[in-house]
């Protein structure tokens, strides 16, 4: 393969990403014991649960930041153990939910990390590289920000940061755990937006998120955890039920049809 060039998998059925019977672990205590999850290929998938299901622990296993005790993480059918790391950073991007800043990095420096999977000791920027990051800084709404040190932003503004150097690192699998945190509603929108112009591109997004209707409007699929299993997966309008919503999440609601999507919308029930 040609140094700089993201592999092209767009015509490769056999593409995959999957957790077979893996069990991770904090310590001494299982976070998913057994856990078998392939991500749904060429989409938007949405991951939903309660705090302490599993579901950043899911997708630092998929991405090889923990790597399980029992069981594996494949991609393509091999184990993520055995894939150097500079391939893996070039089929896999995941921002995690508090990423470490590099102290004294611009934005545009940070940004242009994205690209480092593709470089080599004797090859540092290639061509290409400029127009990634041009775009990955737009589509983001960060251009003007450029020069400024990542540091002094927002915590919104730094959000939108990260996420521009995962589109920078222009990967087949991008995983992102709960990206519209510290974000207004405005912006948590453009980020939606972002993650199914990605899904368009040919890329698979698995993103966990917090607010169910965002998780129903915007997604393909959902995937909804408790206790460290998957409960219920699918289209949004056959998962998202009352029956489900008052046994995950605890809580007495409704389901009515966005009036914009027509997909499904939680309401809770009114406090008597």
């Amino acid at each position: 393969m040609e140094e700089g060039r993201r592999v092209n998998t767009s015509s490769r059925t056999t593409s995959s990403l999957r957790l077979a019977d893996a069990t991770v672990a904090y310590g001494q205590r299982p976070v998913l014991d057994g856990f078998d999850f392939t991500v749904p290929s060429g989409r938007f998938t949405a991951v939903v649960g309660p705090n302490g299901c599993g579901k950043s622990t899911m997708l630092k296993s998929l991405a090889r930041t923990l790597r399980p005790r029992a069981g594996a993480a494949l991609l393509d059918d091999k184990p993520l153990g055995r894939w150097r790391s500079r391939a893996v950073a070039q089929r896999i991007a995941l921002l995690p939910q508090d990423p470490a800043v590099p102290e004294g990095i611009t934005v545009k420096g940070l940004v242009a990390r994205g690209r480092h999977p593709y470089h080599s000791p004797w090859r540092q920027w290639l061509p290409g590289d400029d127009e990634a990051v041009s775009k990955a800084l737009s589509a983001t709404g960060v251009a003007d920000l450029a020069e400024q040190g990542v540091e002094g932003l927002s915590g919104g503004q730094r959000q939108r940061v990260w996420i521009a150097m995962i589109l920078a690192q222009d990967t087949e699998y991008v995983l992102l755990d709960e990206p519209t945190s510290f974000l207004d509603v405005g912006h948590q929108v453009d980020v939606l937006h972002l993650c199914q112009d990605m899904r368009a591109q040919g890329r698979t997004v698995l993103a966990v998120l917090h607010d169910l209707n965002q998780a129903a409007r915007y997604a393909d699929q959902l995937v909804v955890m408790d206790g460290g299993r998957v409960v219920a997966a699918g289209q949004p309008t056959d998962v998202l039920t009352e029956e489900l919503v008052a046994e995950v999440f605890g809580l007495a609601a409704e389901i009515a049809a966005d009036p914009q999507s027509g997909t499904p919308m939680v309401v809770p029930v009114h406090r008597r």
